[in-house]
Order: C-alpha cells, then sequence, then structure tokens
C-alpha cells in the first residue's frame, strides 16, 4: 500500500466524520501517517458532511483530495457531489439503502451496501457508518482489526461505552459483506 485517498460523505448526523476520525486513529495506531479534513454544512444534522482521508506509508503534502481514488456514499446528495471526481478505476461503496440509484459510471466499481438496513437490524441506523468501515477495512486490507477495535473503543464518549459489542458487531457485519462481495483492489 502506498497511499489511499478516499471521501467519505453524507448527511449531518450519519457519523461522516465520526468515521473518518475512527478511520485515522486505527491507522496511526498501524504506523501509518494520515490526514483528515472534514466539511460540515451550516446545520449540522441533515446538511451535507463530507471528510477527505488520507492514508498513507508516505508524507502527505495536503490533506485536499481532488481526486479520490474511493468514495464512500452515504446519501444521494453526496453521490451526485462526488461521482465525477472519483479516479477511473476507482471504487464506490453507497448506501443502497438510502440511494436508489442503478447505475454509475462504467470506468468505476461500484459495491453497494444495504449498511443503513444492517444497522437497524442490529438496533441504531447511527452504526451504518461503522458497517461501512467494516466495508473498507475488508477492502483495503487495512487497518488491522485489533487496531480499529481499539480506535472505535476510544473514540466512543465516556457514557457511551456500553456500545462498544454492537459497534463491533457493526464492523464485522461490513466486513463478512465485502468479504462475500469482493471487488479487484487496483492501487
Amino acid at each position: 500500500m502506498l497511499t489511499r485517498n478516499i471521501i467519505i460523505s453524507g448527511f449531518g448526523g450519519q457519523g461522516i466524520v465520526a468515521a473518518g476520525k475512527t478511520l485515522i486513529y486505527a491507522a496511526m495506531l498501524d504506523g501509518m501517517r494520515v490526514s483528515l479534513l472534514p466539511s460540515y454544512g451550516p446545520e449540522m444534522r441533515g446538511g451535507f458532511a463530507n471528510c477527505h482521508v488520507i492514508i498513507s506509508e508516505e508524507d502527505i503534502a495536503s490533506p485536499i483530495i481532488s481526486r479520490p481514488d474511493l468514495l464512500i456514499a452515504m446519501s444521494l446528495p453526496a453521490l451526485d457531489k462526488f461521482e465525477s471526481r472519483v479516479k477511473a478505476g476507482g471504487i464506490m461503496i453507497v448506501d443502497s439503502h438510502l440511494i436508489g440509484k442503478s447505475s454509475f459510471r462504467d470506468d468505476l466499481d461500484v459495491l453497494r451496501v444495504p449498511a443503513s438496513r444492517m444497522a437497524i437490524d442490529i438496533g441504531n441506523v447511527k452504526f451504518a457508518n461503522v458497517v461501512m468501515l467494516g466495508v473498507l477495512m475488508e477492502l483495503l486490507g487495512c487497518p488491522e482489526p485489533e487496531s480499529m477495535g481499539r480506535a472505535i473503543m476510544n473514540m466512543l464518549p465516556d457514557g457511551k461505552k456500553e456500545l462498544y459489542e454492537k459497534e463491533m458487531k457493526a464492523l464485522a457485519l461490513g466486513r463478512e459483506f465485502a468479504a462475500r462481495h469482493p471487488l479487484a483492489i487496483k492501487y
């Protein structure tokens, strides 16, 4: 692995930035260089949110990603905004429970994941971002599962530590889904 340029996007309240923070925390635990550039709309819940995440074995010159290798889209507006920016040969991971679109650019690999449905099935739609992190982990082969577990535990607020087991279940469901629906990584 050299460098992974990832944009995670969706609505405010879906844990978009939390997913980015958790991902870079886990990658740091694995000794990687990381960058996170979050962006929110003026209204937190229901507005637009995205974050640029870079994970690299090398120094990172800029936190801005103009052409991501990989896009996680958890809302249709997010998909509409970023699909055209993904590099040819890149990957899009789309929450198919919230995004009904069925045709995408033909020069991308697209994995349609019913992340919100999977999260609802384990108790709370707010776990959809963790399902997506599990998918991402499986596709990229990083961060290490132990590092992600530590990152999730450390990112949970003190009053929410009891959610750890469900978060880990969501992560496992995402990894299992991606293992059943493999994509060729073209990095």
